[in-house]
């Protein structure tokens, strides 16, 4: 079994290489290790300080900060 590349109560953001610019900037603090897509495809729920909801993202799209 693979380990998680994040793991809860890290803070991540997007990585603007992989997610079109749209999207609210952060940081986000991972929440909860979702189950993975695929193999290669880990999810994880993330959230925003400035938001009232969690969003899911691929571990592709985010980079740890800080």
């Amino acid at each position: 079994m693979a380990r998680n590349k994040f793991s809860v109560g890290q803070i991540v953001d997007f990585d603007l290489r992989a997610v079109p610019k749209f999207e609210t900037s952060g940081p986000y603090k991972v929440t909860r290790v979702l189950p993975a897509d695929d193999a290669r495809s880990q999810r994880y729920a993330i959230k925003s300080l400035t938001e009232a909801f969690e969003r899911g993202a691929n571990e592709y799209k985010i980079v740890a900060t800080g």
